[in-house]
Parts: C-alpha cells; sequence; structure tokens
C-alpha cells in the first residue's frame, strides 16, 4: 500500500476550494506543498491566494497552513515553485483583477491592468517565510497576448543554472472570431540566467490552425540534457496530450509541438518529471481519456517517445497534479481527487520508486 495524506480539503481553513497544485522538495528535504485557495468558489477567477503547507517527514504530516502570495481580495494564482542550487525556493506566479474572468480576457475586455500578470517571489528560509513580489510582466509577456499562465505544478532549474518556466498564453483573434476559440492558444517559456533576477521569453509555440494549440505546459530536464516538454492541447484533433524536445535549454524547440498518441487523457494539466536513478521520465494526469479520472503514472525509458503504465492510482475522479523526488526510494504525486469531483481535496501519495520502474 501507498501513504497517503490529505493536506488541502475544500470548505476547510478559509477556503471555498483548492485548485491548481505544485509541490517541490527543498534542499534541507522539506516538501513544499502549494496551491491556490480560493476564498468564495471553486471558480478560477476572484479572491485567491497561493497557499501552502510544509511537511518535514516526507509528506506524512503537514504543518498548518501559510499564505505564500496574496493578492488582497483579488487573484494571486498559477503556482510555479522552484529551488535553486543556492538553496533560495522562487514561486513565479500569476496576478489578476478578481472580476477578470478568463471569458472577458480571451475577447480583450478587460483592461492591461486587470489583466493576468506575472510576479516572483523567492523564500530564503526554508518556505517558511517570503519575499514581497516583483513583477516581470514586462519581460515575458509580448504586447497584444491576453490570456497568460505559468505552468501549472513546478518549474525547473537545468544542469547549468538557468531557471525555466513553462507557460501559455492566447493571441488576439482575427477577422471576427470571438478569441475564445482553442485554436489561439500558444506556448512559450520563461528563461533566467541569473537565478531569477532578470527574465526573458525562450520559444514561442504559435499556430492557429486549429491542429496543436498549445495549453498548460510542464517540463523536465532529461539525463542527456534535452528539456522535455509536454502540453494540454484543446483542438478537438489529435488528442489531447503533445509534447516537444528543446536542445538549448528552452530558447527554441527542435520541433513545435506534436501529437503525442501514447498518452490517452483528457483535456487537463498534468506533470512531468525525469528521475536520475533509475534513469526515468514520468508523467502523471487523469488516463480516462473522455473524463477527469483514473489518476495514472507513466513512465518512459526513451526521453517521451514511447510511455507504459507504471502506478494506476484508483478509478475515482482526478484532475491536476504534479509530482516530486521526496527521496531516494519515494516519489510523491500532489494532486485533484475526490469520490465524486475531482475537486474534493489535494492529496498527497507516497510511491515506492520500485514501483515506476
Amino acid at each position: 500500500m501507498t501513504e497517503v495524506t490529505v493536506p488541502f480539503r475544500a470548505g476547510h481553513e478559509g477556503y471555498a476550494s483548492f485548485r491548481i497544485p505544485a509541490i517541490v522538495a527543498t534542499g534541507a528535504g522539506t516538501l513544499l506543498a502549494f496551491c491556490e485557495g480560493r476564498v468564495d468558489s471553486a471558480a478560477d477567477h476572484g479572491h485567491i491566494d497561493i497557499v501552502l503547507k510544509r511537511s518535514t517527514d516526507g509528506g506524512r504530516t503537514w504543518e498548518p497552513l501559510q499564505v505564500a502570495a496574496s493578492n488582497g481580495t483579488d487573484l494571486a494564482g498559477n503556482p510555479a515553485p522552484v529551488v535553486l542550487d543556492t538553496g533560495r525556493i522562487l514561486l513565479v506566479h500569476i496576478r489578476a483583477a478578481a472580476g477578470a474572468t478568463e471569458a472577458a480576457i480571451l475577447r480583450g475586455q478587460v483592461k492591461d491592468a486587470d489583466g493576468r500578470r506575472v510576479w516572483v517571489q523567492h523564500s530564503d528560509d526554508d518556505g517558511v517565510s517570503w519575499s514581497a513580489p516583483t513583477e516581470i510582466t514586462a519581460q515575458v509577456k509580448k504586447p497584444g497576448w491576453r490570456w497568460y499562465a505559468t505552468t501549472p505544478g513546478h518549474a525547473v532549474q537545468l544542469g547549468g543554472g538557468r531557471v525555466l518556466v513553462p507557460a501559455n498564453h492566447t493571441l488576439p483573434p482575427t477577422g471576427t472570431d470571438t478569441g475564445a476559440e482553442p485554436r489561439y492558444n500558444s506556448g512559450h517559456c520563461l528563461l533566467s540566467d541569473d537565478r531569477g533576477e532578470t527574465w526573458y521569453l525562450g520559444y514561442l509555440d504559435e499556430n492557429t490552425d486549429g491542429y496543436v494549440n498549445v495549453n498548460e505546459t510542464t517540463a523536465a530536464e532529461l539525463t542527456d540534457g534535452r528539456v522535455y516538454f509536454n502540453t494540454r492541447n484543446d483542438s478537438p484533433a489529435p488528442g489531447n496530450r503533445a509534447d516537444a524536445h528543446s536542445e538549448d535549454g528552452g530558447k527554441s524547440l527542435v520541433k513545435p509541438f506534436r501529437p503525442q498518441a501514447g498518452l490517452a487523457a483528457p483535456v487537463c494539466e498534468a506533470s512531468v518529471l525525469q528521475l536520475r536513478a533509475p534513469d526515468l521520465l514520468l508523467y502523471s494526469g487523469p488516463a480516462d481519456p473522455a473524463f477527469r479520472a483514473l489518476m495514472t503514472i507513466r513512465a518512459s525509458t526513451d526521453g517521451g517517445t514511447t510511455w507504459h503504465t507504471a502506478f494506476t492510482v484508483d478509478g475515482l475522479p482526478a484532475a491536476y497534479s504534479d509530482l516530486v523526488r521526496v527521496d531516494a526510494d519515494t516519489v510523491g504525486l500532489l494532486y485533484e481527487t475526490g469520490d465524486f469531483t475531482a475537486y474534493e481535496t489535494i492529496t498527497f501519495r507516497r510511491i515506492p520508486v520500485h514501483r515506476l520502474a
């Protein structure tokens, strides 16, 4: 049996709903589990804080909830944490006005000042406290882009020190289109070569033909140094997952995102994690192709070219997830799940590495 705890439960600790999990392990071995604490409802807009729980025993118990990032009664969301080689923890995230709905943003009906903007904070004490936020929107968001989201899930620091945050945006429509069609979804990443002091845009994947349109994206550095990207595809065809590789640390893609038929999944976020020992690329996400359910970890031994099922959690509703290496023997899975809907809890599961090989 795998060990399970529930760090976040809807309707508790002052929040109507918890969504969008992200998790990292610090240099001290502390697990930091982040998510959006949605105060009034489960909606993607409104009064939303980024909340955090720490665990110093590998996720068996969790300290009391703390607010890592707040935007008053507006929105702070899409946490993208990353632990640096210096020990500092960066928290890249999005801020927006509470009333800025996704539909209004997609249609260009929200002023830039109220729309999706990019900020970063840091912690130098193992996630106990956090710095004031610094805005980096001008460095990483092009004029005219409408929707904008980091990850969701953890970001990565590459072997050479570069910080990479997968992200997505939408392009403005042309002609008489409303702006809400999936074909305007596009992908990019944020890069920093000075450990979060300054930022710039990496690759751009902007394709409005309605075939593969990049949405929420996750990334891992493979053992050969390439960066593997896996994304949610919201277009009607050719399936709901697509992937790509970069050979220059995220500055460009070898080829644009292409369909990944080896990963049957609904339209949903997912997570990837590269293990070094064993050399195994992991993917977590719901495996029912039509419904957010059947949370499953799949594994690849060839850098994401082919995949096989490594561990099926259960057949219950399940949605967003994030993976973390807890220790040499354990992988952690932080995921949305519940008995009747996927949004009742954010649950943490400890999974032995030997169960995944």
